[in-house]
């Protein structure tokens, strides 16, 4: 297979349609100077790793939560959910600075991350996002923010549509580790759709014992096949396990951009024949 560089992909994913706007020059494509990842021949973030194939997803309408679930979002508050103070209210959780209206919740940019207040281990999480309609900036300048597992472990998101950027970090990458299969991401304003599947590491004391597993379907699609996560998301570097609890808050994070989340619950999984 050829491998494709910065405008190269960006030709490919424009051809035979009228793109909205040209990837600039010093787009944010991707790197060869970080570590390569484990097991892979792709630096993080390589500017030269192939970018998944398009894919049109079916319409997948909002789904309703199961009778088990924990809503995270109803469409009403927050109540779910804190923000990490800041000034003089550091160290403190408070409440959320994100606005809610219409049945949905936005990033207030740059107030600081969202995290649920109850925590959670493996689970099945379901999670219904938008990029802003209005198309400004390019590359990972471009509607970004992402799901975080137990506040550490980042699935990606982005403008999918007519954006160019390094594999690793489109939406519905692992970041910094695994793109998607496929693209099968829709218009800025048009929502798209996370149901994810996992499975939590487990720790000895400071020893991994087990990884953490994914397992993600986007827009009905699957582009992870529970694959295992590197470790913490990290920028530049391949990502690290650091010891933590078997359940931990999920993360939103705000990246400085107006994405606006609806429709978020969330399922504790538990091993065959346990009591409830």
């Amino acid at each position: 297979m050829r491998i494709l560089k910065g405008s190269a992909i960006f030709a490919i994913l424009c051809a035979g349609a009228a793109c909205a706007q040209q990837a600039p020059a010093d787009a944010d494509l991707g790197f060869t100077d970080t570590p390569m990842l484990p097991g892979q021949k792709w630096h993080v973030h390589d500017s030269g790793r192939p970018y998944p194939p398009v894919v049109t997803p079916a319409n997948v309408p909002g789904t309703p939560p199961p009778s088990d679930a924990t809503v995270l979002f109803d469409g009403k508050d927050l109540s779910k959910w804190a923000q990490a103070g800041r000034g003089v209210d550091a160290g403190k959780l408070v409440e959320p600075k994100w606005t809610v209206e219409n049945g949905y919740f936005e990033i207030a940019p740059h107030s600081g991350d969202l995290a649920t207040r109850e925590k959670f281990g493996d689970c099945q999480l379901h999670i219904e996002w938008s990029e802003p309609p209005d198309v400004t900036g390019s590359s990972q300048s471009r509607g970004n923010s992402g799901v975080k597992m137990m506040d550490r472990y980042e699935i990606q998101v982005l403008d999918p549509w007519n954006n160019p950027t390094y594999a690793d970090g489109m939406a519905g990458a692992i970041y910094g580790a695994w793109p998607p299969l496929v693209n099968p991401g829709r218009k800025p304003g048009e929502w798209n759709v996370y149901d994810i599947v996992f499975k939590a590491p487990v720790f000895d004391g400071s020893k991994l014992v087990t990884p953490a597993y994914l397992t993600l379907l986007f827009n009905g699609v699957l582009v992870h096949d529970h694959q295992q996560i590197l470790g913490r998301t990290a920028y530049r570097e391949v990502a690290q396990y650091a010891p933590h609890g078997p359940e931990e808050p999920l993360g939103l994070q705000d990246h400085g951009y107006k994405v606006r989340f609806r429709n978020v619950w969330i399922r504790r999984l538990k091993g065959y024949d346990q009591a409830k």
